[in-house]
């Protein structure tokens, strides 16, 4: 704080790397704004205004405009980090929780087909989705 002070920019975000991995800035955006009291009240909140969000991507996807849809999945993100920190969880972890359980389930899904003799990418999505559901089941 004193360090910003001998700044020009006083802003409570000051300071935060634009070159961090763009996770991880936004979730430095949101405890430094959260600093100030700009919050949400718990990660309840934040789930509602996810869902606000979700409804708002989901109705970008119904038109032609790219960048409003990336736009609109940006802010899922986004607030997606808010709810990482109202709920205590790492955002780095649970990804990379995340992309291990999706790598190790779709190579299930890819040995599962070879077994059965199933060519990925002959399949339908109810096809590929049934092996994802074997996997998940332990098959």
């Amino acid at each position: 704080a004193a360090e910003r002070a001998q700044h020009e920019d006083q802003s409570a975000l000051a300071g935060i790397a634009a070159g961090l991995p763009e996770w991880l800035r936004a979730a430095k955006l949101h405890k430094r704004a959260a600093r100030v009291g700009f919050d949400w009240d718990g990660a309840h909140a934040v789930i509602e205004k996810m869902k606000e969000e979700l409804a708002e991507l989901d109705e970008s996807l119904d038109g032609d405009d790219a960048d409003h849809v990336e736009e609109e999945l940006g802010d899922l993100l986004f607030a997606s980090m808010a709810l990482a920190r109202h709920a205590g969880v790492d955002p780095g972890r649970a990804l990379r929780r995340a992309n291990t359980k999706f790598e190790t389930r779709f190579r299930g899904v890819e040995r599962l087909a070879a077994e059965r003799g199933i060519e990925l990418k002959q399949s339908d999505m109810d096809t590929l989705d049934g092996l994802w559901n074997d996997v998940k089941a332990g098959g």
